[in-house]
């Protein structure tokens, strides 16, 4: 997925297709202010770049009076507070001291912790668990968490046991306390929501400094507002999922959020069989159908990024199906031959429409 405007930016990233939300260890934002030609009073076209998570971030803002000079730092700060909250990777963050938390034991959630956490329970309760955050000891069994495990496929039995430990549903939330606590050891990886997350975030400051055209994009999750520098609908655009990189659609965007999660570029082969990254934490297995790519449009990222891991793990046909009960706009492609097949949901319709209306205009 990247953005087909040739004043923005490359927004597709392998890290959402690996499922790791790594720690920063190397923040860096590069400021540029670049000044449209014409009259007097043209917008200010602000681009600002940086790390964080273990990829990169992306905003352009089309600023019709003067941004805050320390946007930046105020930018850098927020994706910092995301980091220290969800980070699975920096060993005192508030999730890694959760996952260390004694059984019977509870703790008081910060806003932004607790927020992830109710999304989370909410689309793996209207997935039927296809997406649950719990996942975590099952990457790890299949060798795609931070420890390598040399491409073996684990035993029946190893599966088992790694399946005893998860279940979204062990994890209690006190509401009225906004604590957490966990009736079984679970280990919480939100890589798979935290990104769609600290876009928010940062596209909430920009509301909130009143600068409301813009495109923020973290790790290849997005979220756009307004115009684009051309003064039209940010255009979005859907890549094949293949080596190639080719643009298989482009929608038009004013105000929405867009994630997209695919299988093809994180896997193994052994003995002649392709191992998907993509564990279904119902199975405990990588998933073996044919969908490779899912493009989300929501309203808030943090929707868009979760809704696309649960419909890449549930495949096509269930995916729609839970879509189209759900009013989710989704794009998917899917393996036929050597081609792909588009599958979208009735949601979807209108952005195809849009899409096809701007590139006429």
């Amino acid at each position: 997925m990247t953005s087909a405007d040739n004043d923005s930016l490359m927004i597709y990233s392998s890290d959402k297709i690996t499922g790791l939300v790594k720690a920063s260890f190397l923040v860096s934002a590069l400021v540029s202010f670049l000044l449209l030609g014409g009259c007097d009073h043209a917008p200010e076209i602000v681009q600002i770049s940086g790390s964080k998570f273990g990829t990169s971030y992306h905003i352009t803002i089309v600023a019709d009076q003067p941004a805050p000079a320390d946007l930046a730092e105020q930018i850098d700060e927020a994706l910092d507070r995301v980091d220290l909250a969800m980070s699975t990777y920096k060993s005192e963050s508030e999730l890694s001291l959760f996952n260390r938390l004694p059984l019977g034991e509870e703790v008081v959630a910060s806003e932004g912790l607790w927020t992830v956490l109710q999304t989370s329970r909410q689309i793996w309760y209207y997935s039927a668990g296809a997406f649950d955050p719990t996942v975590g000891p099952l990457v790890d069994l299949w060798g795609f968490g931070p420890q390598m495990t040399n491409d073996r496929i684990p035993e029946d039995n190893e599966i088992t046991e790694a399946l005893a430990s998860i279940g979204y549903q062990h994890l209690i939330l006190n509401t009225d306390k906004q604590s957490i606590s966990k009736e079984l050891a679970l280990r919480l990886d939100l890589s798979a929501v935290a990104k769609g997350y600290a876009v928010d975030q940062v596209a909430d400051l920009l509301e909130m400094l009143a600068l409301p055209d813009y495109l923020v994009e973290v790790g290849g999750e997005m979220r756009v507002s307004g115009l684009n520098p051309k003064g039209q609908p940010w255009r979005i655009a859907i890549e094949t999922p293949d080596a190639m990189g080719q643009v298989d659609n482009i929608i038009a965007l004013q105000s929405a959020a867009v994630a997209t999660s695919g299988d093809y570029r994180n896997y193994f082969e052994k003995d002649g069989k392709r191992y998907s990254h993509s564990i279904d934490p119902r199975s405990g297995r990588p998933i073996e159908h044919r969908l490779a790519s899912v493009t989300v449009v929501a309203d808030r990222c943090i929707d868009a990024d979760a809704w696309a891991t649960a419909f890449l793990v549930m495949g096509d046909q269930a995916a729609l199906e839970i879509a189209n009960q759900q009013s989710i706009a989704v794009y998917m492609l899917v393996k036929a031959g050597e081609q792909f097949s588009a599958v979208y949901s009735d949601a979807f319709k209108q952005y195809l429409t849009a899409a096809a209306v701007n590139s006429e205009n």
